[in-house]
């Protein structure tokens, strides 16, 4: 029986991507792991092709308040917060009652944070949290722990139950198919670890992850070309 439950909070719909934005090759591939200028602002070929606040995280923020019951005092963790659009979001949404924490392996990213959060990120990799155990009420994980190898995302996984005791939320790529592995390796330029739901349930249940996940799964090519 699976410790952890799936919860669909991103809930978005299809939205459509052309696959031939993307040029996956070595060099791209080697200038996003950087986590720099290129991956968050550089072209669509090497990352986000420019990473921007527009709001989009708004709905998740109310999404997570509500479901994890948060209130004042309560903390947060965001991990791969990136410019910390979502603590940013979670602080205004909770009017500056939750206390927000941001990691990030990037400097450059850190350095073009909202300056309402650019104070609560700290640069740190996932692999090890610098932080005690049961530390916080939330740790949230959105398509990170996939760009550690399979042995280093456990760890993170692992590191991400142990400050939260199961209050958390992962989000993760997969794929169930030959053909659903292709357009992820196709598209996404920092992923290390794909695997297939079965595969990441069993994980979870491995490092005795107890809290919520969801996948992105790109169902097939048709929607990837416009």
């Amino acid at each position: 029986m699976d410790m952890a439950k799936k919860y669909n909070l991103l809930k978005s719909k299809k939205s459509y991507r052309n696959i031939r934005d993307r040029d996956t090759s070595r060099k791209n591939k080697l200038l996003a792991s950087k986590f720099s200028k290129e991956y968050f602002d550089g072209t669509r070929s090497q990352g986000y092709g420019g990473y921007y606040y527009d709001g989009r995280w708004i709905k998740i923020a109310k999404k997570l308040i509500k479901k994890f019951n948060l209130k004042k005092g309560s903390k947060v963790l965001d991990i791969g917060c990136a410019k910390g659009f979502l603590i940013h979001d979670l602080k205004k949404q909770s009017k500056n009652k939750i206390k927000v924490y941001g990691i990030d392996v990037s400097k450059y990213a850190k350095s073009k944070a909202m300056i309402s959060v650019k104070s609560k990120i700290q640069i740190m990799n996932c692999k090890k949290l610098d932080f005690k155990d049961n530390y916080f009420d939330l740790v949230v994980a959105i398509n990170v722990v996939h760009n550690l190898n399979y042995n280093l995302c456990k760890k993170s996984i692992k590191e991400i139950q142990r400050v939260s005791n199961g209050r958390a939320f992962i989000q993760v790529d997969a794929y169930r198919n030959q053909n659903e592995l292709k357009i992820l390796k196709k598209w996404i330029v920092t992923a290390k670890t794909y695997l297939k739901p079965l595969e990441w349930r069993k994980m979870f249940n491995e490092v005795g992850y107890s809290g919520f996940y969801d996948y992105t799964i790109l169902e097939d090519d048709k929607w990837l070309i416009k």
